[in-house]
């Protein structure tokens, strides 16, 4: 026999089961976003690869380890998404979105791809969703955008599980001058740091306080803060933020060690995190990023966003609170006559316009073998369709939990399932 074709190594199928949960989070996420008046957005799956070495960084794992490149017939690099964050900016610069209004709110769900190393909620196709706002400088901005995602928690009822961790990395002065405090304070210490942070001690010194390496973890510990660095303007502008949660009561948890992996940050930085990931515990991350619009060819324009894992997302949600997905049928049609094969699939076919969730068997088998097909599809009806029934125009409506049935002609099965809670 041929060998059997293996999908890559860190990729997963989504399986129709599992399908429905994906659809119910994003049932969620939608009626969310459109209550906030965020508008979504579709970039393309693949950009050129100088976008996100100009807006993600070229000192970033993901730019100089993880990213999927490859050269199109003209021989330009192209990469697949390893985020979305320069991809919404780019788009948002190309499609002169600033001239339509001041500020874009814009969301975005899809598919990402980071050569990394697999682990549980991690692949190399991997999926998340998030969000933009574009234009406004202010505090309450921020604050909208940390409750946006608060809000999706409260809605999978899982808030409570749920740490809101933030920080400020304050403004272009505030983190130059945190960055000489930090390197001052390390410069004893180089040769205990990891390799890793030794590279980042000159080129990006604030990536060494998010290290997993616990030599690094143990120095950082005493390290200066970056609150004790930030200039007024940016220490206002977090103490604001701090305030509007607060007024919102969004528990929040300060977190002097907290940066993001990316480089074009300013001010308020968060993540959302859950213990029900184990060390790998963040669920969303973001913050604001003033300088990405510019540096990425468009006008001088402040932003903030964030971007959830799906896949991490529902595992927390599976741990905590399962999410209640409508999965079965409404009806299923049993179908007793072999020349009845060629006459049922126009009746399923109205019941199908009239809006019902319906299936017949299509392996001709026996009635029992269709009754198993259809309480497997969890039906809440069947509908037992013979040679007397279809010669009166009826079928016989069996309630599958009750076990109550009636003769219902073939127009009104739809508003007799309507009328029955179906």
């Amino acid at each position: 026999m041929p060998q059997k074709v293996q999908r890559v190594k860190g990729v997963n199928d989504i399986l129709p089961q599992e399908a429905r949960q994906w659809q119910a989070l994003e049932h969620i996420v939608k009626q969310v976003m459109d209550r906030y008046a965020f508008g979504e957005i579709r970039p393309p799956i693949f950009e050129k690869t100088e976008l996100f070495a100009r807006g993600v960084g070229e000192d970033t794992d993901i730019v100089s380890k993880e990213m999927y490149s490859f050269s199109d017939m003209s021989k330009s690099s192209l990469t697949l998404r390893p985020e979305l964050t320069a991809g919404v900016v780019r788009s948002y610069i190309q499609n002169n979105l600033q001239q339509i209004s001041p500020v874009q709110k814009l969301w975005y769900e899809g598919p990402m791809f980071r050569q990394e190393r697999p682990q549980k909620g991690r692949y190399r196709q991997f999926w998340q969703f998030g969000a933009e706002a574009i234009g406004s400088p202010n505090p309450e901005q921020d604050a909208e955008m940390i409750a946006l995602f608060y809000t999706i928690l409260k809605e999978l009822g899982i808030e409570s599980s749920v740490t809101l961790k933030i920080n400020s990395v304050g403004d272009g002065e505030s983190r130059a001058l945190y960055r000489s405090s930090l390197q001052e304070y390390l410069r004893p210490h180089l040769s205990l740091l990891s390799e890793t942070s030794q590279k980042r001690f000159e080129s990006n010194p604030l990536r060494i306080l998010d290290s997993k390496a616990p030599s690094d973890k143990e120095l950082v510990r005493d390290a200066p803060k970056i609150r004790e660095c930030l200039n007024k303007a940016s220490a206002t502008h977090y103490a604001e933020v701090l305030k509007m949660l607060e007024a919102m009561d969004i528990p929040y948890i300060q977190d002097d060690l907290l940066v993001r992996g990316l480089d074009y940050y300013t001010h308020t930085i968060f993540e959302f995190t859950s213990d029900a990931l184990g060390a790998q515990d963040a669920i969303c991350g973001g913050g604001r990023y003033n300088d990405l619009v510019s540096e990425l060819g468009g006008q001088d324009v402040p932003a903030i966003g964030w971007a959830s894992g799906i896949e991490r997302l529902l595992l927390v949600v599976d741990a905590l609170q399962p999410l209640k997905a409508d999965s079965g049928l409404d009806l299923f049609l049993i179908v007793q006559g072999e020349d009845l094969r060629v006459k049922a699939p126009k009746l399923i076919h109205e019941w199908r316009r009239a809006g019902l969730r319906c299936d017949m068997d299509t392996l001709r088998r026996s009635m029992k073998a269709q009754m198993r097909e259809a309480n497997r599809q969890e039906a809440s009806y069947v509908a037992i369709l013979g040679e007397d029934e279809f010669g009166q125009g009826i079928v016989q409506l069996k309630n599958f939990k009750t076990g109550e049935q009636e003769a219902v002609s073939f127009e009104n099965v739809a508003s007799y399932l309507r009328s029955h809670g179906s």
